[in-house]
């Protein structure tokens, strides 16, 4: 490995492929202005190239918005409505990476997500939790498993998802920051 490389420790280059059983796709949203609300994704797929040059690695992914999850199915069937999210038109939401940097200690991922048919960059602070064996492939002797964590926010306004209510006494019922948080872990497919 080049002398200019960024090195972490178990670090393996190759192709990954998003393990749904073991990650979480989720968010936060402020709620009536005083607290706020958590929702998944359950449903999602997506590849990681790891390149030798941690800086020049790939991600793409993609989410099934009809897989809504906030705890609560009337809310979840009216996030999939026109109203917010139209998956009747728009099923998926998608992310590409465009760009790895180092950011301190950890790295900052440019990319750009694909929502209701607009797409808009949309930066993540991406942390490399480690490589490590995995102990569920056919030969756990060459098979292994690299976990992230990625947060970031964005506007939903920004992506026409602009629905909001009234709250009586002033306000309204949500905000217009989401916060993102993903805690990944990936599958090693080949090298």
């Amino acid at each position: 490995m080049p002398a200019d490389l960024i090195e972490v420790p178990g670090y393996v280059a190759g192709t990954w492929s998003i393990d749904p059983t073991h990650s979480d796709v989720g968010f936060v949203i402020r709620h009536l202005m005083i607290s706020k609300v958590r929702g998944h994704f359950t449903r999602f797929e997506g590849r990681i190239l790891t390149a030798e040059d941690l800086l020049k690695s790939e991600v793409t992914a993609t989410i099934d918005m009809t897989s809504i999850d906030t705890a609560n199915a009337q809310r979840d069937e009216h996030l999939r409505n026109a109203d917010f999210f139209e998956t009747e038109k728009y099923p998926t939401m998608t992310y590409r990476s465009t760009g790895i940097r180092s950011d301190g200690d950890d790295f900052l991922m440019e990319g750009e997500l694909t929502l209701k048919g607009v797409t808009l960059p949309v930066p993540l602070k991406l942390e490399v939790n480690g490589f490590g064996v995995d102990p569920f492939a056919p030969d756990p002797a060459v098979g292994a498993r690299a976990g992230f964590t990625a947060t970031g926010e964005v506007n939903r306004m920004d992506f026409g998802v602009s629905y909001n209510g009234p709250i009586p006494g002033g306000g309204v019922a949500l905000g217009e920051k989401v916060q993102i948080i993903l805690e990944i872990e990936a599958v090693l497919r080949s090298r």
